[in-house]
Formats: structure tokens, sequence, C-alpha cells
């Protein structure tokens, strides 16, 4: 299967802060579980626009859709800040309370498995 190393960043999206009242709605899910990709990482990939894939870093792994962006370069992946990006950054705060959400390194591969709920993800149901 192929895969893809890039860099992740990650920050709040206008679709995101949308849904912020909303976290627990499918809503939110749609526009905070995805993966910003430049078209051409999503075709070294070989995947469509909306395929699932996980995001492996050494922190950890999520499934998430993939969604074509070129306003990022190749080599760079955005996940919205929240839950699904969360899942893959690290513990490290340097003091200031907020992890490093810019400059994770990850690996993006097609998936078969399913997008997790917010509930699912965070194990409340």
């Amino acid at each position: 299967m192929r895969k893809i190393d890039v860099k992740l960043i990650s920050g709040r999206s206008i679709e995101q802060g949308i849904q912020i009242e909303n976290k627990m709605s499918s809503e939110y899910c749609d526009v905070a579980a995805v993966c910003e990709l430049n078209e051409k990482d999503i075709s070294k990939l070989g995947i469509k626009d909306q395929a699932n894939v996980t995001i492996k870093s050494k922190f950890g792994d999520v499934v998430v859709r993939a969604r074509t962006d070129n306003r990022n370069p190749p080599g760079i992946a955005f996940i919205p800040i929240g839950p699904w990006a969360n899942a893959v950054i690290g513990p490290v705060t340097g003091g200031c309370g907020t992890p490093q959400f810019k400059g994770v390194d990850v690996e993006v591969m097609l998936t078969f498995d399913s997008v997790l709920s917010i509930k699912e993800l965070l194990g409340v149901i």
C-alpha cells in the first residue's frame, strides 16, 4: 500500500469554527476529522478526494478523510486542531500548556477503516 511522509500542521478552520458549539455532532466530525493535502500528495497516494486515510506519527494514529486543498504546498498536511489532530501530536508543551501543533512528522496511507466519531475516539461510548 502506498504511503507518503509529510509534515503535519494544525490550526483552526472556518468550517470548524462554525460547528464549535456542536462538537459532539456528525457535522463537527465532517469538518474536523479531515486531512487536507495538496493534489500532488493525493496523486502520490493514488487515492481520490474524500478517501479515508490513516495518519500515523510516533505518538499515535488516527483515521480521517483526505481532502484536496492546494493552499497547502506538497509535503504539508493540515488537520484542524481537535480530537483527531490530538491523536497524533506529542504531549510536550514546552511550559506553555499548548502542545506542538506544527511540524509533526507523519505517514499518510489509504485505509478501509472508518473515521471514528468524537465519542468513539474519546472512548465515551
